[in-house]
């Protein structure tokens, strides 16, 4: 058990339960915007995917149903600008956090490799590399890293959890920087259909990479534009020359997912509308959590996309968190994604309108 734990950072959320508990205990209920989990429903045409494909006795297999493919690389041309993908350009996923943590491993990384990732950041990305038992390294602009055996470099726009998205300009330089060097890029885009102040790109759009996914791959996830969270639905897109060694990797490991799952998936990203409706809602409650928390004397930073509120007061991120526990409001301390997040909290946006509408009141009485 030792030896495992020494591979593993210290679990951060246990940290918060003290906290927890302090805000539960308000009169009017906790508001709990410490997560990033979906509360509203699954769309019912999704759910009717998943129960018509509820007798599935068979195992399923990795690469998906020819279905899932097709459904995938459709929503790649039609929602990214992705061109000319085929499905040797995608592998789907057993939920985006399983691929962050095992992919290096996966990849064959090991002592003496380096994964970068940013500054801030989710802590997965290290909890991938020290499982690989490779080494790690944050950056602030990953142009600036020393190349020498680094092999894998994160990217995350939007990030969690400041929801700075990179732009155009800054991902054709970091693609063009990687492939002089030879470093294979992860691009976690899973909030890319939540831009509010910007419309954020993806490395798999032609625009940044030249029309070639050499050396790139994209993460996305249903989990949060889709409410699937429960589900366990996502996929990886880009370069075939890493995606079907991956590809053969996990059918040994019998990484699949469910039948049931795969169908829902294929629902899920032939309607945009369920998507559009969902993207008001977060847009509604994060304009009307946003003006509370600024009339509380916070300020925003970045935050032009994904689920969370990147606040700041200027005092310690814990005194922060305790601050608006006494308020029954639980939210994420930035230091649980780096150092530079010791002075803001992440809020976020998924919880129901009720909730939001009492953390509204009681920051603003």
């Amino acid at each position: 058990m030792s030896a495992v734990s020494d591979r593993l950072p210290a679990f951060p959320w246990d940290k918060l339960e003290p906290y927890k508990r302090t805000a539960a205990a308000h009169p009017g209920g906790i508001v709990d915007l410490s997560v990033g989990t979906p509360v509203d429903p699954v769309p019912e045409l999704i759910q009717k995917a998943l129960v018509d494909a509820a007798d599935s006795p068979g195992y399923p297999t990795v690469w998906g149903t020819p279905a899932l493919r097709d459904a995938i690389t459709g929503w790649l041309e039609r929602r990214l600008g992705a061109r000319d993908v085929t499905h040797r350009h995608m592998l789907p996923i057993v939920g985006s956090k399983e691929l962050v943590a095992w992919l290096p491993t996966q990849l064959g990384l090991g002592p003496g490799d380096k994964v970068a990732y940013p500054r801030l950041a989710y802590p997965t990305y290290e909890v991938g590399a020290r499982l690989a038992r490779a080494e790690y390294e944050v950056y602030d602009d990953p142009r600036e890293l020393d190349p020498t055996n680094l092999k894998l470099l994160w990217l995350n726009s939007p990030s969690n959890p400041t929801g700075k998205v990179l732009s155009q300009e800054e991902l054709t330089g970091i693609v063009a920087w990687a492939r002089e060097h030879g470093v294979l890029i992860v691009s976690d885009e899973c909030y890319l259909e939540l831009g509010w102040e910007t419309d954020p790109v993806s490395v798999l759009h032609p625009d940044v990479n030249g029309g070639s996914y050499d050396g790139i791959l994209a993460v996305h996830s249903l989990s949060k534009r889709s409410n699937l969270a429960g589900y366990r639905a996502a996929f990886v897109a880009g370069d075939p020359a890493v995606l079907m060694p991956l590809l053969e990797i996990r059918k040994h490991g019998g990484m699949m997912t469910s039948a049931p799952t795969q169908a829902a998936v294929v629902a899920a990203l032939g309607d945009d509308e369920h998507v559009r409706l969902q993207r008001e809602r977060y847009a509604a409650r994060r304009d009307r959590l946003r003006a509370a928390l600024t009339a509380h004397g916070f300020r925003i930073d970045h935050s032009e996309a994904s689920l969370y509120l990147w606040a700041t007061r200027g005092d310690s991120c814990w005194t922060t968190v305790a601050a608006l526990a006494d308020l029954g409001i639980l939210v994420a301390p930035g230091d649980f994604y780096g150092e530079a997040g010791e002075k803001h909290v992440r809020v976020a946006l998924t919880a129901t309108d009720e909730r939001i509408d009492a953390a509204v009141a009681r920051l603003t009485a």
